[in-house]
């Protein structure tokens, strides 16, 4: 096959990967699958898992307690039956058995205290995975140069492994509830000092920040104020999981950047979370990565 080839193959097979994602909650057998990317139902489980490592089933139920876990660690509103029903499970305690058997702990374990260390090794595989299979096209045009005004934020400061991130997180979300600060009434900015696959885990450094004008108080124990200095930047809409975050970063500065003839500010990188998962679909996660320049 020669390369054009292979990339339609590939771009069929991640056609599969994105109808998962967005039909959780729905029976996905390989029949319908296979119709998905176009390819023979005798042949698809053997196709999928030669690309991707992972048989198609297991994909399918990793995905979907994937998304149960986020549900269960940062979303607490939801009840475990509401998750459960939600993920394709006929009730919560077939739940809470195919959780318990892949992730480790019961959905009320997990919501209480998660382990993510296990969990993160669990899907790191997954991770690299999509990180390499689900690559995009970038194209020049996509960075557009805006320039932004200083912008004040509310800073929770995660230093350490980011394997366990999970708990800044949660933290994080905890605050936000106590203070009143949604995301629709505080945008949310990552700064990010760098990067997970190159940094020795306890030398990992990231802020989880709401933009606001609010004073730091007694509520605010563990949170920081701080400065995104405005100026000119370059501006990529990344869509998708956290797994391409890194191929999206990577384009900006190794092919956009020399391209450009533009110089970075000595400013971190950061982004803008627009649109979260699990509240949408994972593939349809919405970031805005934001390289400032001189």
């Amino acid at each position: 096959m020669n390369a054009s080839s292979i990339k339609r193959y590939q771009v069929r097979l991640q056609r599969v990967l994105e109808h998962i994602e967005a039909h959780l909650g729905d029976e996905l057998t390989v029949e319908a699958l296979s119709d998905v990317a176009a390819f023979s139902k005798h042949h698809f489980h053997r196709q999928f898992t030669s690309l991707f490592g992972i048989g198609v089933y297991r994909y399918v139920q990793l995905a979907r307690l994937k998304r149960a876990s986020y549900r269960l660690a940062f979303r607490d509103d939801d009840s475990i039956l509401e998750i459960a029903l939600d993920s394709g499970y006929e009730g919560p305690e077939a739940f809470a058995r195919a959780f318990k058997q892949q992730i480790g702990q019961t959905p009320s374990g997990f919501r209480e205290q998660p382990q993510w260390k296990p969990w993160y090794a669990l899907y790191r595989p997954i991770s690299d995975m999509k990180a390499i299979h689900m690559k995009r096209d970038w194209q020049l045009d996509r960075v557009k140069l805006v320039d932004t005004k200083d912008l004040r934020v509310l800073v929770l400061e995660h230093r350490g492994d980011p394997a366990l991130l999970g708990d800044s997180i949660r933290r994080f979300i905890a605050w936000r509830k106590t203070v009143g600060l949604p995301p629709r009434l505080g945008p949310t900015f990552n700064i990010l000092y760098d990067d997970p696959t190159t940094t020795p885990p306890d030398a990992f450094r990231l802020d989880l920040c709401v933009a606001s004008d609010r004073a730091l108080g007694a509520d605010d124990t563990g949170l920081v104020a701080k400065m995104i200095p405005g100026g000119r930047c370059a501006v990529l809409r990344h869509v998708g999981s956290d797994d391409t975050f890194n191929d999206a970063a990577e384009f900006l500065y190794g092919t956009w950047l020399p391209q450009s003839g533009e110089e970075m500010r000595d400013v971190p990188f950061y982004c803008q979370r627009v649109a979260f998962f699990p509240d949408v679909p994972e593939h349809e996660a919405v970031t805005d990565l934001f390289l400032p320049l001189k």
